[in-house]
């Protein structure tokens, strides 16, 4: 009886960082995912599209979607006046990893542009 509790003692010392590195990895990969998608379907309103133009939308952050993922899911989902949109082009999984990104994503610099000297 000792033995069986010492060698599941044991198992789980092993197999507890393996999980952990897993979900980690698991974790890694689903903000990946996010990154490729806010680059293939947010990126052309949400991000500048050269150091000249303005946005289209709002810049997105991390505090953007802290705290309220299921506003910022349904926002994603359903759009907005201004915003289309993307229940038909993206899964559930895909728009939580949009959202996991962006909860990495530091808040972008305010800079302003320089007037050119003529």
């Amino acid at each position: 009886m000792m033995r069986l509790v010492s060698i599941s003692l044991s198992l789980l010392a092993v197999l507890s960082p393996v999980a952990s590195a897993q979900q980690a990895s698991n974790a890694s990969t689903q903000q990946t995912l996010g990154h490729r998608l806010f680059v293939q379907s947010c990126a052309v309103c949400h991000l500048n599209p050269s150091p000249t133009a303005e946005r289209y939308g709002p810049a997105l952050w991390k505090e953007t979607v802290e705290g309220r993922e299921a506003d910022a899911r349904d926002l994603i989902l359903t759009g907005s006046e201004r915003m289309p949109g993307f229940r038909y082009d993206l899964k559930p999984d895909e728009v939580d990893a949009i959202i996991k990104y962006l909860a990495t994503v530091p808040e972008p610099p305010t800079t302003l542009l320089a007037t050119p000297q003529h």
